[in-house]
């Protein structure tokens, strides 16, 4: 009878839980994934808490452990261990472990490890006495894992997520098709970590099932507004945010675009402008002013295929639908040497492929313009999806036109004196205002199609179509004031229609776990058609009146057909290889006539260009990443290949300080050449280079920074210098005059060299309600021509630019509010004017010119702001939102550039400006 209650006392003493009465005292943890025999397993955690673990081997032989743990106790992954197989532990005062099956085998397991103490090392397999390099020699070898990467509701795909093995330095970012490799992961690894811009940050647990096969990662995007029992403090993706895995890198979250204020819409490229570093002061374009660079050296790709015209009216939207992108990257310098032809940065989008699970309908209306998407499901296997953007006109849009075709016309004295503008908008100053009447008749359109076929896991093929159109009418008649012999009138006809179409036709293969292949054949043109030309009514002496023609006719039509395959070979953890080959054949032409009847340029030039590249991703050291990089470029028009090293170089010192830098040299073979006319104000126009009027234009890139991040704040610092070689300007310059006679105005194309320097400061709220960043950059861009006597400001020279962003988040309403300041834009500025007789004794009035540059506009600022309201949400997704913008609020009259025109031996100026205040109303809607 006593020996019964004595075992049923041991028994209970012993949990069917596996935890004995006596305390465990220890606090060791175990963290990752383990997948071993039990008898190592048990190893492993008496090597943790430094306690013998005694157990028979023989018994353990066929039991397996595979499992994660999140940095649990010992105490509780030993009971897991022993429900989860039958078992049963044993803990002695002296803290020893004992691994049984029944409860009777403590005392026989205890006379064993008594009675064979030189057996325990075999038999036991103590680990109180096995060293740490002993068990790690016990472990599985480390294994790879393979998948994608794609948004949970309509299973794009995502590319640049970045993967990361939990505890470790291996990480990776998604490919274009939202594929990854990582390698020699090790066996301990239990946690994936996911991050992408714009969708919540997610944990992937793995298991001994799905590190044997593909898997997929599905992300939910971001919550915008937070649940009352939400801890307040939850981490908040911003619109738009740095890379601190690369260099000079900027993400734009495209669910978030609508909370910043915008003129019309949702706005990509608009939206970089309030990053340090690009210029936000040119309203007059969406173009990327980067660095001290001009738009036609930033590189813009639309999946894959070039687009040369980037905006629509006047620069107040960007070309791009927001509704049919699903990724936007810039890359502000030093980029890799997969891309090239561009000397200043790079703007890689990349379109939605439509939603594989749905059909949806989407659409937006704003005072300004309307828009409507579609993207359904064909089948299993195949995607549709359609954009369409059109503006149109209505009394907000004819209040903003009439704003920004207004001017101010003031009259010189005649022979010279320095000419100044009145108000804009208003009567003008000086001798009198010219009254000048605008009918604004401009409008746009731009339609998105892409079909994607995905015929299995490895192989994926897309048809992308882009075409985008506008048509501006900025004409106007000028009444000229009754002093200027009677007054008179000038009819101005302004004129233009551009745009771009584009294609491309892509095969994405991935041919092993490693190795992935992304092949583009693509098509892209661009024209545009420039009607600039005056009809002058004035009266003679005998009150006749007379009629005088003057201006210019421009057509410039660019075509670009390309083949590019870039490659991807993950060739060890620690390092990945990225090459490819490109060509293309460009044909530009481009005619430039006077008075509808003298030819100044009639081009028409075709080039072929064609090389590779080649790009190392190599991790020698943990929180180290070396990018090496070389891109080798043959061009036929001069028959010379240009050689194109570039590096770049991450550090992380700690997890929250990196240091980062990057150098490279880059070439352009397709120029967009300024041509600068003091009578009709700067334009420019595409053109190749022939190695000989227009060189081949190259720079050298040095960019250094640091990036520092806390838990509420991220501080991003960098610095740059960029040298310029080859740059072009076009001039027409009267040549051969003499007294008594006019001469002939020919057009020449000058050559020079230049430099840009900046540092760019970005302190960013990342965390809470309130969101936002503050942003300056000191900078300055310097170009060198010999004809204009050495060194000048560059036209897009800035010295001081200052932004500020907030954006509060408030249940479904959001709240933003952005301020702008900048240093004003240098001009050339005429000084006098001069008259000579030609040989019939007609008069011609000409301008001595300030120097190059001489002069600076006004400082530039305004203040937006902007409230969005969330009208429905389900399941984390919105169905529709109103928005109600303000821009410039405070109506602050901010000088785009000035115009010239000379009457009689008299100069009128006037000042074009950019937008005043401006209302708009943006109302989303989406059908499922």
């Amino acid at each position: 009878m006593k020996r019964i209650l004595l075992l049923l006392g041991f028994t209970g003493a012993i949990s069917i839980s596996a935890l004995a009465q006596r305390p465990l005292k220890t606090q060791a943890a175990i963290d990752g994934f383990y997948s071993l025999p039990l008898a190592r397993m048990l190893d492993t955690l008496s090597l943790k808490c430094k306690i013998r673990i005694i157990y028979e081997p023989e018994m353990l032989k066929d039991y397996m452990v595979t499992d994660r743990y999140l940095n649990e106790p010992v105490k509780e992954v030993l009971g897991k261990i022993c429900r989860e197989n039958k078992l049963y532990y044993w803990l002695d005062p002296d803290q020893n472990i004992y691994i049984i099956r029944r409860p009777e085998d403590v005392g026989r397991l205890k006379r064993i490890a008594a009675d064979k103490p030189v057996l325990r090392e075999v038999q036991v397999n103590s680990a109180a006495v096995l060293s740490e390099e002993k068990i790690e020699k016990t472990r599985m070898e480390p294994f790879k894992i393979k998948g994608r990467v794609v948004d949970n509701g309509s299973g794009e795909s995502l590319p640049a997520a970045i993967v990361k093995v939990r505890n470790t330095g291996i990480s990776t970012a998604t490919n274009a098709d939202g594929y990854f490799t990582l390698l020699n992961v090790p066996s301990d690894t239990g946690v994936l970590d996911i991050n992408y811009i714009g969708y919540r940050p997610d944990v992937y647990a793995l298991n001994k099932t799905n590190i044997n096969g593909e898997i997929v990662i599905a992300l939910f995007p971001a919550v915008k507004s937070l649940n009352e029992v939400v801890i307040t403090d939850k981490r908040r993706d911003n619109a738009m945010s740095t890379d601190k895995r690369r260099v000079s890198v900027l993400q734009i979250s495209l669910s978030k675009l609508e909370e910043l204020p915008n003129i019309g819409e949702k706005d990509i490229l608009r939206s970089f402008q309030l990053m340090p570093g690009i210029s936000a002061s040119n309203e007059s374009s969406s173009g990327a002013y980067v660095r001290g660079g001009t738009p036609d050296q930033n590189l813009v790709l639309f999946d894959g295929f070039t687009v040369y015209q980037v905006d629509h009216l006047y620069g107040f939207f960007s070309a791009f639908n927001s509704n049919a992108v699903k990724d936007v990257t810039l890359y502000k310098g030093g980029f890799s040497a997969k891309y090239g032809g561009r000397l200043s940065s790079v703007t890689d989008i990349v379109g939605k492929e439509g939603n594989n699970k749905e059909t949806n309908i989407a659409g937006d209306l704003s005072l300004l313009s309307a828009n409507v998407f579609l993207e359904k499901p064909l089948n299993p296997k195949s995607t549709l999806l359609l954009a369409y953007r059109h503006s149109y006109q209505g009394p907000l849009y004819n209040k903003i036109f009439n704003k920004f075709n207004s001017s101010t016309a003031v009259a010189s004295v005649p022979g010279g004196g320095r000419m100044g503008g009145g108000p804009p908008g208003g009567g003008g100053g000086g001798f009198g205002g010219a009254a000048t009447v605008t009918t604004p008749s401009s409008s746009f359109y731009d339609l998105n199609a892409k079909y994607t076929y995905a015929p299995d896991d490895r192989n994926r093929f897309s048809w992308s179509i882009y075409q985008g159109n506008d048509n501006l009418d900025n004409s106007r008649d000028v009444a000229l004031p009754a002093f200027l012999s009677g007054g008179g009138s000038i009819s101005s006809t302004d004129k233009t229609t551009y745009g771009n179409l584009g294609s491309s036709f892509k095969w994405s293969s991935r041919w092993t776990s490693r190795l992935y292949s992304n092949t583009l054949l693509s098509y892209s043109t661009y024209h545009s058609d420039r009607d600039n030309s005056n009809k002058i009514t004035v009266q003679d002496s005998e009150g006749v009146d007379q009629e005088i023609s003057t201006g210019t006719f421009e057509k410039n039509n660019l075509k670009d057909f390309s083949l590019k395959s870039d490659w991807e070979l993950q060739a060890t953890g620690k390092l990945k290889v990225l090459f490819g080959g490109f060509a293309s054949r460009q044909n530009v032409a481009y005619e430039n006539s006077l008075n509808d009847t003298s030819t100044l340029i009639n081009q028409n030039t075709k080039a072929l260009t064609g090389g590779g590249y080649a790009d190392l991703e190599i991790t020698p050291l943990r929180g180290l990443q070396l990018n090496p990089g070389f891109r080798s470029t043959y061009y036929d028009l001069t028959g010379k290949v240009y050689m194109e090293p570039r590096f770049s170089a991450t550090y992380t010192l700690i997890d929250r300080l990196t240091l980062k830098g990057s150098t490279g040299k880059f070439y352009q073979f397709t120029n967009r050449v300024i041509k600068e006319d003091i009578l009709a104000g700067s334009r420019d126009f595409w053109v190749l280079s022939n190695g000989s009027t227009i060189p081949v234009s190259s720079a050298l890139h040095y960019v250094a920074g640091v990036s520092y991040e806390t838990d509420q704040f991220l501080i991003d610092v960098e610095g740059y210098y960029k040298s310029l070689d080859n740059l072009s300007e076009y001039s027409q310059r009267q040549t051969g005059r003499r007294m008594g006679s006019a001469g002939t105005l020919e057009e020449h194309f000058y050559n020079g060299t230049g430099y840009t320097k900046g540092i760019e400061f970005l302190l960013q709220k990342t965390h809470g309600k309130y969101t936002g960043w503050l942003s300056y950059t000191l900078s300055k861009a310097v170009n060198n021509f010999e004809v204009y006597g050495g060194e000048f400001p560059a036209n897009q020279d800035t010295g001081h630019e200052f932004k500020l962003v907030n954006v509060y988040h408030n249940g479904k309403w959001t709240f933003s509010a952005t301020w702008i300041y900048a240093t004003g834009k240098p001009y050339t500025a005429p000084l006098t004017s001069y008259t000579v007789n030609d040989y019939a004794g007609r008069s011609h009035t000409f301008l001595t010119i300030s120097e190059k540059n001489g002069a600076r506009m006004p400082a530039y600022h305004r203040l937006d702001a902007s409230v969005t309201y969330d009208l429905i949400k389900i399941d984390s997704r919105k169905t529709g939102s109103i928005g109600f913008s303000l821009f410039n609020i405070y109506n602050r009259s901010n000088v785009w550039y000035k115009q010239y025109s000379i009457i009689n031996n008299q100069v009128l100026t006037s000042n074009v400006n950019y937008l005043g205040f401006t209302p708009n109303i943006t109302l989303s809607l989406k059908w499922k």
